[in-house]
Order: C-alpha cells, then structure tokens, then sequence
C-alpha cells in the first residue's frame, strides 16, 4: 500500500461514517413517519376490502351519509399511488384536503383535523410512506356520489365556512404533556370527527365539543369531562388503559368505530402519549348529554330459572323467527358468556352487563348496534369477538333482546322499537342536508324554469314593444311625408 493510498484512508473512513449515519437518520425518520401514521390512524381507512391485504393501498368503502367513499391507494406506487406527490403535495391534500391533481377532497380524510399537523410530522410521514411502504400497482374503484354531492368544487365553499373551524383552546401556560395531548386528541387522532356533533352542513359544531354524537348506527359517547354523562368520573389511568386495551373492568367495552381505533391506532401508541392524551380530555369542558344516564350500576335481580331453558340456551330459538320472548332469545344467544344473570365471567374477559356503559348509557345504540355487528377488537392486551347476530335474527327478535337486557341488566329509562332497530341497521338518522336535498333541488328546478319562463316573457314582451314602437315611427314618418 502506497503513501497516497495511506492517505485517503481517514477520508474514506468519513465517508462511510457519514453514509451510515445518514442511512440510520433516515431509518429513524421512516420509523417517526410510522408512528405518525399509526397516530393518525391512515391504515384505518386506506386499507383494502380484503383481510389481509396489502398496506395502505386503498379501495376500502367509507359509507357516509351522501353515498360510499372509496378510500385512495396511498402506497408509492407510480402508476396508482402517490409516488409521484412532492411533500408539498401530501401537506396540502393533509392540511387543504385538495389531491396532487387539484380536486378536493371529501372530509371523510379528516383534512379539517390534519390541518394542524406540524411541519415534522408531515415530513416523516413522507419520508415513510415513500421509502418504508411497498408500491402497490392496482388501481381503486373512483367514488362515485349522487349529484349534487359529486360536484367535488362546491367543497371550495365548505372549506371557506368550516375549514378554520377551531376546537378548545388549552390556556398559555399549560405544560407539554397537555399540549401534546391535545395535538393527538384534536389533530392526528382526529377525536372530534366522531365524537363532536355535526351543524346542518355536516361540519363539526365547535359549540359542542366532543359532546358525543351519532355514527353509522353507533353513538360515539360524551368525552367531555362531565362527570355523569361524560369521562369525569374516570381515572387518568382507566382513560389511558381503555385507549391501549379498548375496555376498563366494570365500565366500558370498545365496540363499532372505537374498536377499529384502538385496534388500529391506539394500541400502538406509547404510554406517554396515551396518559397525555387522557390527561387532556380530563381538561375539556363539561357538557352535560341530553339523554338520561345511569347514575349507579343496577342491583341485578336473579334470573326465574324456570323460567327459561336448562343449560346454554335453545340455539332452536335463534332459528325460530317467530320467537319474540327477549328472555328467552337472551338465554339463547347471550348468556352462555354473560350468564344468566348478565354478569359475565369471574375475570371479566366477558364482560358484566349491568356495569356497561352500553346498556347504562342514555341511549341504546350501542348496545343494538353491538346485537347486530358484533364486536371484533385487538387491544394490547387481548383480543376479543362477540359473534354477529344481525344475520340470524330480525328486527322484532333484536329489540326483545335488547329491551330484555335493559330492564333486567341495564338503564331502564330505556326503550327500542323494531322500527328503531331498522333504522339503526341501516346507518341510523339521515343528515338533514342528505334529506333535504331531494327539496333544495326540486325547489332550485322550479327557481330555475320560473327564471326561464320570467326571461323568456321579458323578451317576447320587449320584442312586441319594438314592434309597436316601429309601427309607430312608420305611422309618424309617413304623416309627416304627406
């Protein structure tokens, strides 16, 4: 080995040094964008309508009240994907909701949260979603929605009324952990676009927040710190442990959207960020619900056991649609897990039912909702599958069951028709702009063919006053020529 060779041995030696901490830098940013990705829950909705499809490639069907969204292929993919997206391009779609070819987009991508996303994040989910996610080439179905909500540049005007909308304020000189709780809670965590109730142009109602609303069927719940109808009654600890495991013993249990949430996001996150965010929502002011709550857990009054079959329940009644008897089809479809007395197992890995905000709660969606989807959740600490039953009873059987557990188990107060069960089936309360749309355009036609027929008169009545008025300037030149 020469002199010179000697010499360049410490520059080489720079430059790989150099190499292999940029190569771990980035490494770290790819790791930072996942995380972000998690936070903001991309994969809930950007995901395939397979199980186990590939990542964020997209073609999931998002039902809202205007029609199905159909969620965009978000891999690297050049040909169908966003490989082509500057970062710029990806903040604006995040913070402006409008895509790399100027379109806007609908706030079912909640931009109106992601418009708070800080510079950092922003940068490492682009990083990620370039460098740390597979290329997808396939392309997705477009969403197609029923005029006038396909017009995709009366968005421009939603975005001028509601895109500035802010949520609560945290004073000045509040401490980091409650900053960064509420960035997760407001921002990437995007809370309020279930959690808030919705104006009649289906913007988020600031006035409300977080004040609980309803959802494809489901009640997303009070989390204000109201302590009978919202969180305030609840521990730090039990928020932070139901947000990483999707239930606390004796009070709630995840189920619908909330069980994609924890399933999905929050379990991933890191205990400080779950205590932060927990630490947060205990600061939000109290709004009280409308509807009545239990204030106490039921003293439940054993079951008449003659009354009912011996063993797990008549599965024969479950295929028996004439079977309207709530305590015998719970008996049948129910108590094997939560026993007879709705107080489920000794650990609680089937939960209690006269401790369950689902039936203790102001209003009986969830537990209706719960009857006929079932609950399908992965926590951090387990899994857990209430089997569907939507599909093997009707509506009548549905409401016994349901109206059964809640006077026996739950809040009595409470109520559900068959009719209500269908409703709930399917989706729940239409949107006043979605119903009264049908109205808004028949009245836009009659506006329309009476501005028609008003413009079409005033130029057949002007062309008869130039008539008129030519006849008698002929009448006049001709007097005057004589």
């Amino acid at each position: 080995m020469n002199l010179k060779t000697l010499r360049l041995l410490p520059l080489a030696a720079f430059v790989v040094s150099l190499s292999a901490m940029a190569s771990q830098d980035n490494a770290a940013l790819i790791k930072q964008g996942e995380y972000v990705a998690r936070a903001a829950d991309c994969g809930a909705c950007h995901r395939t309508v397979e199980q186990g499809g590939a990542l964020f490639s997209g073609g999931y069907a998002i039902d809202s009240p205007m029609g199905r969204i159909i969620s965009s292929n978000i891999t690297p993919s050049k040909t169908h994907g966003i490989g082509d997206y500057t970062e710029q391009q990806l903040a604006d779609a995040l913070r402006k909701g409008i895509n790399a070819k100027g379109q806007h987009l609908y706030p079912a991508m909640p931009y109106t949260a992601y418009q708070g996303m800080s510079d950092a994040d922003i940068h490492a989910l682009y990083v990620y979603l370039q460098q740390g996610v597979k290329p997808v080439d396939k392309a997705v179905p477009a969403t197609e929605l029923a005029f006038p909500f396909n017009v995709r540049a009366l968005m421009f005007g939603w975005n001028l009324l509601f895109l500035d909308a802010s949520s609560a304020t945290l004073p000045t000189d509040a401490d980091e952990p409650l900053k960064r709780g509420q960035y997760l809670v407001d921002t990437l965590g995007h809370c309020g676009a279930c959690h808030t109730p919705r104006n009649a142009f289906m913007a988020e109602d600031s006035s409300r927040y977080l004040a609980g609303a309803a959802l494809g069927g489901w009640v997303a719940p009070n989390i204000t710190s109201d302590q009978a109808s919202g969180i305030g009654s609840w521990s730090n600890d039990e928020l932070a442990g139901f947000l990483k495991n999707g239930h606390v013993t004796n009070k709630a249990q995840a189920a619908g959207g909330m069980a994609e949430a924890v399933e999905n996001s929050l379990r991933f996150l890191s205990d400080g960020d779950l205590h932060a965010m927990a630490s947060y929502l205990k600061t939000v002011p109290a709004i009280a619900s409308a509807h009545p709550v239990l204030s106490a857990p039921r003293t439940v009054v054993p079951v008449d056991m003659t009354t009912l079959e011996v063993g797990q329940g008549d599965q024969a009644s479950l295929a028996n649609a004439s079977e309207t008897d709530g305590a015998r089809l719970y008996n049948a479809a129910c108590a094997s897990c939560h026993g007879r007395d709705g107080q489920g197992t000794a650990d609680a890995f089937y939960p209690s039912l006269s401790q369950n905000t689902a039936l203790t709660g102001g209003q009986p969606n969830n537990l209706v909702m719960a009857i006929i989807e079932g609950i399908s959740r992965k926590g951090a600490d387990l899994e857990v599958n209430m089997p569907a039953l939507g599909g093997d009873l009707n509506d009548q059987q549905i409401a016994a069951i349901a109206n059964y557990s809640l006077q026996r188990f739950g809040n009595p107060a409470l109520n559900v028709s068959e009719q209500e069960v269908a409703q709930l089936r399917r989706g729940g309360d239409v949107p006043l702009l979605v119903t009264a749309m049908p109205y808004v355009l028949w009245l836009g036609g009659v506006l329309g063919v009476a501005i028609v027929c008003w413009w079409v008169l005033a130029r057949i009545k002007r062309k008869r006053e130039r008539e008129i008025l030519e006849k008698k300037n002929a009448l006049n030149r001709r007097f005057h020529s004589r």
